[in-house]
């Protein structure tokens, strides 16, 4: 189905003022800066330029985008540069998607305690993964990996999970060899499993120890030191959810599957369908039922209540490297990965030049911001440049 137009932010500017003062005692503050930054994203509001063509004279305004990293709109360059830089990290190996996830009884804490959770649901599965990987009954080397924390299912409501990306080997504890793991199998997903709920568990209970966790609403009576306990004893028997997907093709595959998921937000407006009669229509895959694709109907003011519900906490670090791939090791790290596979070294990157994000975008990307959607022939040139909240001096120009 092609895209309709209709983006998350038209329908954020026609419900967005009536949801904030409904909504004025829950609403963080992070939550109103998200809404307002996507409600003004390439408008008047934020400033811009306007283009002209150097063949046909054809205008157009350009409006500044909002650079948060929640909003649909603004991930396309990001994500192209990010991909770029991992581009000289990949190894000539096999790789894999190993995915961790919360169970639904985990999940309710760490919506009211988005940072402590989140930042748990990372240390332990880093820990797993590094334990597993060194053991020698498994991998026995030292691993590199990346996690990628995405909070949402495609219905949109709250889903905490990993997605890791790992090569298929590791350093030997000594240095000197390269570790394959088997053909098309990485490590035994029950046993990840087992040690990832453990180590969670151990470290929630250890937040909790240390007053870290706040509860409210129906969560309240966790604040007694019983309740809490009792409240984990049945999550502590249950099979945690650890999943393994079928191996990468190769490192260029990793690269698409990167850029399809590092930078992804709760919902692409590409799958936004109608907003008619106080409803949002959008597509999603219903995965219980061999992945099919449904439409879902939402009352306006719950499609907002579930984008809002994976505003993550300021400063939150949602793409994490670790093992080989930590930034502080990854050079020294990766040279000698490559040495003991006989790989070659890539290729110098060249020193940071000054580069208009245009020309940037379309090195990264291919794509063209500058060629005229009119004539085709001719390149846009900007000729006037817009303050916030103003317009074009002359007749005015419809915006594209």
């Amino acid at each position: 189905m092609r895209p309709t137009g209709l983006e998350v932010a038209d329908i954020f500017r026609q419900v967005g003022p009536a949801y904030r003062r409904e909504h004025a005692g829950t609403l963080s503050r992070g939550q109103r800066a998200v809404m307002s930054a996507i409600e003004r994203c390439r408008t008047a509001a934020l400033g811009g330029h306007l283009e002209q063509c150097d063949a046909c004279g054809h205008q157009r305004i350009a409006f500044n985008s909002c650079r948060n990293r929640h909003c649909p709109k603004c991930q396309a360059l990001t994500r192209a540069q990010w991909i770029e830089d991992r581009r000289a990290e990949l190894l000539p190996v096999e790789y894999f998607h190993v995915v961790f996830t919360l169970p639904q009884q985990i999940v309710a804490i760490a919506y009211q305690n988005k940072a402590v959770v989140y930042d748990l649901l990372f240390r332990a599965t880093a820990e797993t993964l590094r334990t597993i990987a060194a053991d020698p009954k498994h991998l026995g080397a030292q691993i590199g990996f990346i996690a990628i924390l995405h909070t949402w299912g495609q219905n949109l409501l709250h889903h905490p999970h990993l997605h890791c990306v790992v090569p298929g080997g590791g350093i030997s504890p000594d240095g000197r060899r390269w570790v394959s793991c088997r053909p098309g199998f990485f490590l035994p997903v029950r046993v990840l499993s087992r040690l990832f709920r453990r180590l969670f568990l151990a470290l929630l209970r250890q937040a909790f120890e240390a007053r870290a966790l706040k509860f409210f609403n129906a969560l309240a009576e966790l604040q007694d030191a019983g309740a809490f306990a009792r409240y984990l004893a049945p999550i502590a028997k249950a099979e945690w959810v650890v999943y393994a997907k079928p191996p990468f093709g190769g490192p260029d595959r990793v690269l698409q599957y990167l850029g399809r998921y590092t930078h992804r937000v709760a919902i692409a407006n590409s799958r936004l369908i109608e907003f008619a009669g106080g409803q949002v229509a959008f597509r999603w895959n219903d995965y219980r039922h061999e992945s099919r694709q449904k439409v879902m109907r939402l009352q306006a003011d719950e499609f907002v209540r579930r984008f809002l519900l994976h505003v993550l906490p300021s400063g939150f670090q949602r793409i994490r490297h670790y093992g080989l791939l930590a930034n502080r090791l990854c050079r020294s790290k990766l040279g000698r990965c490559r040495q003991l596979l006989n790989a070659p070294a890539p290729p110098p990157v060249p020193a940071e030049q000054p580069e208009d994000y245009r020309d940037r975008y379309q090195r990264l990307t291919g794509v063209s911001l500058r060629d005229c959607p009119r004539c085709g022939r001719g390149r846009m040139v900007c000729i006037e440049t817009l303050l916030p909240q103003s317009l074009p001096r002359g007749p005015p120009i419809v915006a594209s």
